[in-house]
């Protein structure tokens, strides 16, 4: 239980485990409850747009808001790269759909059901991670197939002063580095901070009706209407969290590209 003897534990949520009941033993080929909840967004993913690419002449509900999604990512990532951008659209989709999906579908109320209980898997810093190392691969990998070496010169500003060059490079080239760093932990840090706050008035809740008194019934109020502002919260975060790492990947793709 996620909380004993009144004792609350808002990180019982994150915690991995072998789906079936069996040990976490260090090997690799243990199927967890993070790999089944990166299966079902998957699966949700896959049936989301494959309803939504019928083509037809006049679009319905379901292939309008594909196509919508569609749209938004190939007008962000033209407005951020230019022309170019559309090479790059297929990434920047991949992430942003998969980074939304799994934000709402963490957010389902399904721990109402018996034995079932959601896992958001973008709460691992793993999977934000590499997802930001895999963005950060190709603007280095962009960044030296088309401009080579020339490459080094997004690290100095045009009209740096001479004496000024060698510390403008190192600030700018750490400043480089910490992003596929920052960009992941931003992620990671908004998700986890947002369920753990649901956690913990969630057993406030709980622990003040268990309690009986007005006292308790009071906090219990008082905790339900925040955690009905907290919800509300978390689900706009879910969507601008998406959005962002979306944004900043095309932007940095950007800098590669244009050396801007």
């Amino acid at each position: 239980m996620a909380a004993e003897a009144g004792k609350i534990d808002p990180m019982h949520q994150f915690q991995i485990d072998a789906v079936g009941g069996g040990a976490l033993d260090g090997t690799p080929f243990v199927f967890t409850n993070s790999a089944l909840w990166m299966l079902v967004v998957l699966s949700a993913i896959f049936l989301f747009m494959w309803g939504g690419m019928k083509r037809e002449l006049v679009p319905g509900r379901w292939q309008a808001a594909v196509e919508s999604f569609v749209e938004f990512v190939s007008g962000m990532t033209l407005s951020s790269i230019g022309s170019e951008g559309r090479k790059y659209t297929p990434w920047i989709f991949t992430i942003f759909i998969f980074i939304i999906f799994s934000n709402f579908m963490g957010m389902m109320p399904l721990a109402i059901i018996p034995g079932l209980h959601p896992f958001t898997v973008t709460s691992q810093f793993t999977i934000t991670g590499l997802m930001a190392i895999m963005s950060f691969s190709i603007v280095l990998i962009v960044g030296f197939w088309k401009h080579g070496f020339h490459f080094f010169t997004l690290f100095l500003p045009h009209g740096t002063p001479a004496p000024l060059m060698p510390l403008i490079f190192l600030v700018e080239l750490i400043s480089f580095l910490v992003r596929p760093f920052s960009l992941a932990l931003r992620l990671f840090v908004a998700m986890i901070a947002g369920h753990i706050l649901l956690e913990v008035f969630g057993n406030f809740i709980v622990n003040g009706l268990n309690s009986g008194s007005a006292l308790g019934y009071g906090v219990s109020l008082i905790s339900f209407v925040f955690i009905v502002g907290v919800n509300a919260l978390e689900l706009l975060v879910c969507a601008i969290q998406a959005y962002v790492f979306a944004l900043l990947a095309s932007l940095y793709i950007n800098d590669a590209v244009n050396l801007h």
